[in-house]
Protein backbone atom coordinates (compact mmCIF):
# COMPACT_ATOMS: atom_id res chain seq x y z
CA UNK A 1 0.00 0.00 0.00
CA UNK A 2 2.82 2.40 0.87
CA UNK A 3 4.58 1.68 -2.41
CA UNK A 4 1.33 2.30 -4.28
CA UNK A 5 1.25 5.66 -2.50
CA UNK A 6 4.67 6.50 -3.96
CA UNK A 7 6.52 6.16 -0.67
CA UNK A 8 10.17 5.09 -0.65
CA UNK A 9 9.79 2.05 1.61
CA UNK A 10 11.77 -1.06 2.59
CA UNK A 11 10.50 -4.35 4.00
CA UNK A 12 12.69 -5.96 6.65
CA UNK A 13 13.23 -7.18 10.19
CA UNK A 14 12.23 -10.80 10.59
CA UNK A 15 11.40 -11.03 6.88
CA UNK A 16 13.21 -9.79 3.78
CA UNK A 17 16.37 -7.71 4.27
CA UNK A 18 17.68 -7.01 7.74
CA UNK A 19 16.77 -3.60 9.16
CA UNK A 20 20.48 -2.86 9.69
CA UNK A 21 21.30 -3.54 6.04
CA UNK A 22 18.42 -1.38 4.80
CA UNK A 23 19.53 1.52 7.00
CA UNK A 24 23.18 1.09 6.02
CA UNK A 25 22.38 1.43 2.32
CA UNK A 26 20.64 4.74 2.99
CA UNK A 27 18.15 4.22 0.18
CA UNK A 28 14.85 4.40 2.05
CA UNK A 29 12.66 6.93 3.85
CA UNK A 30 10.30 4.42 5.48
CA UNK A 31 10.70 0.92 6.88
CA UNK A 32 8.01 -1.70 7.39
CA UNK A 33 9.42 -4.21 9.87
CA UNK A 34 8.14 -7.52 11.14
CA UNK A 35 9.69 -7.78 14.61
CA UNK A 36 9.92 -11.12 16.37
CA UNK A 37 9.86 -11.37 20.16
CA UNK A 38 13.56 -12.29 19.93
CA UNK A 39 14.30 -8.96 18.23
CA UNK A 40 12.06 -6.92 20.52
CA UNK A 41 13.78 -8.49 23.53
CA UNK A 42 17.06 -6.95 22.40
CA UNK A 43 15.75 -3.47 21.58
CA UNK A 44 16.18 -0.62 24.05
CA UNK A 45 16.00 2.68 22.13
CA UNK A 46 14.01 1.57 19.09
CA UNK A 47 10.92 3.68 18.47
CA UNK A 48 8.29 3.02 15.82
CA UNK A 49 6.04 5.72 14.38
CA UNK A 50 3.33 3.05 14.24
CA UNK A 51 3.53 -0.21 16.19
CA UNK A 52 1.18 -3.12 15.57
CA UNK A 53 0.25 -6.15 17.67
CA UNK A 54 -2.08 -8.51 15.83
CA UNK A 55 -2.65 -11.00 18.66
CA UNK A 56 -1.13 -12.65 21.73
CA UNK A 57 -0.86 -16.43 21.82
CA UNK A 58 1.78 -18.62 23.51
CA UNK A 59 4.97 -19.01 21.47
CA UNK A 60 8.74 -19.32 21.98
CA UNK A 61 8.29 -20.42 25.57
CA UNK A 62 11.50 -22.45 25.19
CA UNK A 63 13.24 -19.06 25.32
CA UNK A 64 10.91 -16.75 27.24
CA UNK A 65 9.91 -19.41 29.82
CA UNK A 66 6.55 -17.89 30.80
CA UNK A 67 3.63 -16.43 28.89
CA UNK A 68 3.86 -13.32 31.07
CA UNK A 69 7.43 -12.68 29.91
CA UNK A 70 6.43 -13.24 26.31
CA UNK A 71 3.51 -10.78 26.58
CA UNK A 72 5.70 -8.13 28.20
CA UNK A 73 8.28 -8.44 25.42
CA UNK A 74 5.63 -8.16 22.70
CA UNK A 75 4.06 -5.13 24.37
CA UNK A 76 7.47 -3.45 24.65
CA UNK A 77 7.07 -2.38 21.02
CA UNK A 78 5.35 0.72 22.45
CA UNK A 79 7.74 1.51 25.31
CA UNK A 80 9.56 4.37 23.56
CA UNK A 81 6.51 5.78 21.78
CA UNK A 82 4.89 9.06 22.77
CA UNK A 83 1.66 10.94 22.06
CA UNK A 84 2.74 11.63 18.46
CA UNK A 85 2.95 7.92 17.62
CA UNK A 86 0.32 5.22 17.00
CA UNK A 87 -0.25 1.66 18.15
CA UNK A 88 -2.67 -0.60 16.26
CA UNK A 89 -4.20 -3.38 18.36
CA UNK A 90 -6.64 -6.25 17.88
CA UNK A 91 -9.74 -5.47 19.96
CA UNK A 92 -10.77 -9.14 19.86
CA UNK A 93 -7.68 -10.18 21.82
CA UNK A 94 -8.47 -9.68 25.54
CA UNK A 95 -4.82 -9.11 26.44
CA UNK A 96 -4.43 -6.40 23.80
CA UNK A 97 -7.80 -4.83 24.57
CA UNK A 98 -6.67 -4.34 28.18
CA UNK A 99 -3.20 -3.25 27.10
CA UNK A 100 -4.78 -0.57 24.92
CA UNK A 101 -5.57 1.42 28.07
CA UNK A 102 -1.89 1.90 28.98
CA UNK A 103 0.33 3.21 26.13
CA UNK A 104 1.27 6.87 25.89
CA UNK A 105 0.74 6.75 22.13
CA UNK A 106 -2.55 6.98 20.25
CA UNK A 107 -4.28 3.57 20.11
CA UNK A 108 -6.25 2.41 17.08
CA UNK A 109 -8.27 -0.78 17.49
CA UNK A 110 -9.47 -3.10 14.76
CA UNK A 111 -12.10 -5.81 15.19
CA UNK A 112 -13.58 -8.64 13.16
CA UNK A 113 -16.58 -9.09 15.47
CA UNK A 114 -17.31 -5.80 17.28
CA UNK A 115 -18.58 -2.55 15.76
CA UNK A 116 -16.20 -0.07 17.36
CA UNK A 117 -16.93 3.50 18.41
CA UNK A 118 -13.61 4.38 16.82
CA UNK A 119 -11.27 2.26 14.70
CA UNK A 120 -11.57 -0.27 11.88
CA UNK A 121 -14.15 -3.05 11.99
CA UNK A 122 -15.91 -5.66 9.88
CA UNK A 123 -19.65 -5.38 9.32
CA UNK A 124 -20.86 -8.33 7.29
CA UNK A 125 -18.24 -8.50 4.55
CA UNK A 126 -17.42 -4.76 4.58
CA UNK A 127 -14.38 -3.22 6.30
CA UNK A 128 -15.21 0.18 7.76
CA UNK A 129 -13.18 3.02 9.27
CA UNK A 130 -15.06 4.92 11.99
CA UNK A 131 -13.72 8.18 13.39
CA UNK A 132 -15.50 11.19 14.85
CA UNK A 133 -18.82 9.28 14.45
CA UNK A 134 -18.32 9.09 10.67
CA UNK A 135 -18.24 5.66 9.00
CA UNK A 136 -16.26 5.18 5.78
CA UNK A 137 -16.46 1.84 3.92
CA UNK A 138 -13.05 0.83 2.58
CA UNK A 139 -13.47 -2.55 0.86
CA UNK A 140 -15.12 -5.93 1.21
CA UNK A 141 -13.71 -9.39 1.84
CA UNK A 142 -14.55 -10.20 -1.78
CA UNK A 143 -12.02 -7.57 -2.90
CA UNK A 144 -9.07 -9.67 -1.70
CA UNK A 145 -7.64 -12.98 -2.84
CA UNK A 146 -6.64 -13.84 0.74
CA UNK A 147 -8.68 -16.39 2.71
CA UNK A 148 -9.49 -16.72 6.40
CA UNK A 149 -10.70 -14.36 9.12
CA UNK A 150 -7.12 -13.86 10.35
CA UNK A 151 -6.24 -12.41 6.95
CA UNK A 152 -9.22 -10.05 7.10
CA UNK A 153 -7.90 -8.92 10.48
CA UNK A 154 -4.45 -8.40 8.95
CA UNK A 155 -6.02 -6.27 6.24
CA UNK A 156 -7.85 -4.17 8.82
CA UNK A 157 -4.57 -3.65 10.67
CA UNK A 158 -3.00 -2.47 7.40
CA UNK A 159 -5.95 -0.13 6.81
CA UNK A 160 -5.53 1.35 10.28
CA UNK A 161 -1.79 1.85 9.82
CA UNK A 162 -1.87 3.44 6.39
CA UNK A 163 -4.93 5.57 7.11
CA UNK A 164 -3.16 6.94 10.19
CA UNK A 165 -0.25 7.84 7.90
CA UNK A 166 -2.55 9.79 5.60
CA UNK A 167 -2.51 7.39 2.64
CA UNK A 168 -5.55 8.10 0.40
CA UNK A 169 -8.37 5.56 0.66
CA UNK A 170 -8.30 4.84 -3.08
CA UNK A 171 -4.64 3.84 -2.76
CA UNK A 172 -5.41 1.62 0.24
CA UNK A 173 -8.17 -0.09 -1.74
CA UNK A 174 -5.84 -0.63 -4.69
CA UNK A 175 -3.18 -2.23 -2.49
CA UNK A 176 -5.71 -4.59 -0.91
CA UNK A 177 -7.14 -5.69 -4.24
CA UNK A 178 -3.75 -6.31 -5.85
CA UNK A 179 -2.05 -8.09 -2.94
CA UNK A 180 -1.45 -11.83 -3.24
CA UNK A 181 -0.64 -14.32 -0.47
CA UNK A 182 2.97 -14.36 0.67
CA UNK A 183 5.02 -17.47 0.05
CA UNK A 184 4.69 -20.24 2.68
CA UNK A 185 1.66 -18.63 4.37
CA UNK A 186 -1.49 -20.51 3.30
CA UNK A 187 0.02 -20.42 -0.18
CA UNK A 188 -2.02 -22.22 -2.82
CA UNK A 189 0.35 -24.58 -4.63
CA UNK A 190 -1.75 -26.45 -7.21
CA UNK A 191 -4.77 -28.67 -7.72
CA UNK A 192 -4.31 -32.30 -8.76
CA UNK A 193 -7.08 -34.85 -9.26
CA UNK A 194 -9.54 -32.45 -7.70
CA UNK A 195 -7.40 -32.02 -4.54
CA UNK A 196 -6.09 -28.56 -3.59
CA UNK A 197 -2.65 -28.32 -1.95
CA UNK A 198 -1.69 -25.48 0.40
CA UNK A 199 1.74 -24.62 1.77
CA UNK A 200 1.62 -23.04 5.23
CA UNK A 201 5.17 -23.81 6.34
CA UNK A 202 5.24 -20.40 8.05
CA UNK A 203 2.62 -21.78 10.46
CA UNK A 204 5.31 -22.41 13.08
CA UNK A 205 3.12 -22.21 16.18
CA UNK A 206 -0.31 -23.64 17.10
CA UNK A 207 -2.18 -20.34 16.74
CA UNK A 208 -0.92 -19.79 13.19
CA UNK A 209 -1.79 -23.39 12.35
CA UNK A 210 -5.29 -22.93 13.79
CA UNK A 211 -5.80 -20.00 11.42
CA UNK A 212 -4.73 -22.15 8.47
CA UNK A 213 -6.98 -25.08 9.39
CA UNK A 214 -9.96 -22.74 9.79
CA UNK A 215 -9.24 -21.12 6.43
CA UNK A 216 -9.47 -24.36 4.46
CA UNK A 217 -12.58 -24.49 2.23
CA UNK A 218 -13.16 -28.25 2.45
CA UNK A 219 -12.21 -31.41 4.40
CA UNK A 220 -8.47 -31.45 4.96
CA UNK A 221 -5.57 -33.85 5.26
CA UNK A 222 -3.12 -32.01 7.50
CA UNK A 223 0.65 -32.43 7.78
CA UNK A 224 2.04 -31.28 11.13
CA UNK A 225 4.92 -31.61 13.57
CA UNK A 226 8.50 -30.40 13.84
CA UNK A 227 10.89 -28.74 16.27
CA UNK A 228 9.78 -28.57 19.91
CA UNK A 229 9.19 -25.01 21.17
CA UNK A 230 7.38 -26.28 24.29
CA UNK A 231 3.99 -25.34 22.89
CA UNK A 232 0.65 -26.82 23.86
CA UNK A 233 -1.22 -28.45 20.98
CA UNK A 234 -4.59 -29.03 22.64
CA UNK A 235 -6.26 -25.88 21.28
CA UNK A 236 -4.99 -26.65 17.77
CA UNK A 237 -6.32 -30.22 17.91
CA UNK A 238 -9.67 -28.93 19.18
CA UNK A 239 -10.21 -27.22 15.80
CA UNK A 240 -9.90 -30.52 13.88
CA UNK A 241 -13.46 -31.73 14.41
CA UNK A 242 -15.45 -31.34 11.20
CA UNK A 243 -12.38 -29.99 9.39
CA UNK A 244 -9.41 -32.39 9.51
CA UNK A 245 -10.07 -35.90 8.22
CA UNK A 246 -6.51 -37.14 8.69
CA UNK A 247 -3.34 -35.88 10.40
CA UNK A 248 0.12 -36.95 9.22
CA UNK A 249 2.79 -36.32 11.87
CA UNK A 250 6.51 -35.73 11.31
CA UNK A 251 9.38 -34.44 13.43
CA UNK A 252 10.32 -34.42 17.08
CA UNK A 253 6.92 -33.27 18.31
CA UNK A 254 4.86 -35.97 16.62
CA UNK A 255 4.35 -37.99 19.80
CA UNK A 256 3.43 -34.89 21.83
CA UNK A 257 0.87 -33.93 19.19
CA UNK A 258 -0.45 -37.49 19.10
CA UNK A 259 -0.94 -37.32 22.88
CA UNK A 260 -2.99 -34.14 22.42
CA UNK A 261 -5.04 -35.96 19.77
CA UNK A 262 -5.64 -38.87 22.15
CA UNK A 263 -6.83 -36.48 24.87
CA UNK A 264 -9.28 -34.95 22.40
CA UNK A 265 -10.47 -38.32 21.08
CA UNK A 266 -9.05 -37.63 17.60
CA UNK A 267 -7.67 -40.95 16.35
CA UNK A 268 -7.20 -40.28 12.63
CA UNK A 269 -3.45 -39.67 12.78
CA UNK A 270 -0.43 -41.47 11.35
CA UNK A 271 3.30 -41.22 12.05
CA UNK A 272 5.56 -40.70 9.03
CA UNK A 273 9.32 -40.31 8.80
CA UNK A 274 9.75 -37.67 6.10
CA UNK A 275 7.87 -34.84 4.47
CA UNK A 276 8.14 -36.64 1.16
CA UNK A 277 6.39 -39.67 2.65
CA UNK A 278 3.71 -37.44 4.15
CA UNK A 279 2.91 -35.86 0.77
CA UNK A 280 2.74 -39.29 -0.88
CA UNK A 281 0.34 -40.66 1.75
CA UNK A 282 -1.78 -37.49 1.68
CA UNK A 283 -2.14 -37.73 -2.09
CA UNK A 284 -3.15 -41.39 -1.85
CA UNK A 285 -5.69 -40.81 0.92
CA UNK A 286 -7.24 -37.58 -0.40
CA UNK A 287 -10.48 -37.60 -2.35
CA UNK A 288 -11.59 -35.14 -5.01
CA UNK A 289 -12.76 -31.97 -3.28
CA UNK A 290 -10.37 -32.35 -0.33
CA UNK A 291 -7.49 -30.08 0.65
CA UNK A 292 -3.98 -31.14 1.66
CA UNK A 293 -2.40 -28.62 4.01
CA UNK A 294 1.14 -28.35 5.37
CA UNK A 295 0.72 -26.30 8.55
CA UNK A 296 3.10 -27.82 11.10
CA UNK A 297 2.34 -25.76 14.25
CA UNK A 298 6.06 -26.16 14.96
CA UNK A 299 9.37 -24.69 13.84
CA UNK A 300 11.39 -26.52 11.20
CA UNK A 301 14.85 -26.79 12.74
CA UNK A 302 14.70 -30.48 13.66
CA UNK A 303 14.57 -31.60 10.01
CA UNK A 304 15.18 -28.50 7.87
CA UNK A 305 17.37 -25.40 7.77
CA UNK A 306 14.37 -23.10 7.95
CA UNK A 307 10.63 -22.99 7.29
CA UNK A 308 11.33 -21.75 3.75
CA UNK A 309 13.25 -24.93 2.92
CA UNK A 310 10.44 -27.04 4.41
CA UNK A 311 7.90 -25.20 2.26
CA UNK A 312 9.96 -25.53 -0.91
CA UNK A 313 10.40 -29.27 -0.39
CA UNK A 314 6.65 -29.63 0.16
CA UNK A 315 5.91 -27.75 -3.06
CA UNK A 316 8.44 -29.78 -5.00
CA UNK A 317 6.88 -33.01 -3.74
CA UNK A 318 3.38 -31.84 -4.64
CA UNK A 319 4.36 -30.77 -8.14
CA UNK A 320 6.09 -34.12 -8.70
CA UNK A 321 2.94 -36.13 -7.92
Amino acid sequence: IMRDAGMNVALGGNIGESFAYSVATGRYDWYVLELSSFQLDGMFRFRADIGVLTNITPDHLDRHKTLENYIAIKESITKNQDENDFCVLNYNDPVLREFGKTPRCKVIFFSSSEELESGVFLRGDTMIIKENDVETPVCTTKDTSLVGMHNYENIMAAIAMTHAMGVPLDTIRQGIKEFTAVEHRIEFVTEKNGVKYYNDSKGTNPDAAIKAVCAMPSPTILIGGGYDKKSSYDEWVATFEGRVKELLLIGKTKHDIAAACDRAGFKAYKFVDTLEEAVSIAAADAESGDCVLLSPACASWDMFKCYQQRGEIFKDCVRAL
